[in-house]
């Protein structure tokens, strides 16, 4: 009679585990989702500054339209990237563009000097050191996850229920040019 008693209490022990196993899955992914969603709201905010920075540099320097148009192009890229990874490249490339954008700025004392331009620097600063933090931020959660999916004892219900491992939102490795940041100061 002890033996059924000691095999039931093994069996609810296993049972409060695992439950309490599936919520912290459902806690970590929940919470990667929402530094995702961070992310979206910073890069949101960095499409909107950006045809307004291109116009102001455009009235200064309308003859470096190929400049601009590279901005704009990787903007919609990078607009319409789907996953973490083509999202990072399409980032990557935006960030080199708009390098292009703040060289050309350099060349046109007026411009340096223009409020609308310098109001946009400093926003777009701002929201480069946001999305930064962002990408901190998501990358721990998503680090948490990968970490309690593949270790055991997690991984066994990570694998029963399916949970699956996220992507890190990293710049390319291969680019060096992208691991610098924005300079946007004159």
């Amino acid at each position: 009679m002890s033996i059924i008693y000691v095999i039931v209490g093994i069996v609810v022990i296993l049972v409060i585990w695992a439950i309490f196993a599936y919520n912290k899955f459902i806690t970590l992914i929940n919470n990667a989702k929402e530094a995702w969603s961070d992310i979206d709201v910073q890069l949101k905010r960095r499409y909107d500054l950006i045809p307004n920075l291109v116009n102001t540099v455009k009235g200064y320097a309308s003859h470096e339209s190929s400049a601009f148009e590279k901005v704009t192009q990787a903007r919609a890229a990078a607009m319409g990237a789907g996953n973490v990874a083509d999202k990072g490249k399409a980032e990557n490339v935006l960030t080199g563009a708009l390098k292009s954008v703040f060289a050309i700025a350099e060349a046109y004392p007026d411009l340096k000097a223009n409020q609308n331009f310098l109001s946009l620097q400093a926003e777009l600063s701002d929201t480069e050191n946001k999305i930064q933090a962002s990408r901190r931020f998501y990358n721990g959660n998503v680090r948490d996850l990968n970490i309690a999916v593949e270790a055991f004892p997690g991984n066994v219900i990570a694998n029963r229920f399916h949970f699956a491992k996220m992507e890190l939102f990293t710049l390319d490795e291969s680019d060096a040019a992208a691991k610098q940041p924005v300079e946007v100061k004159f």
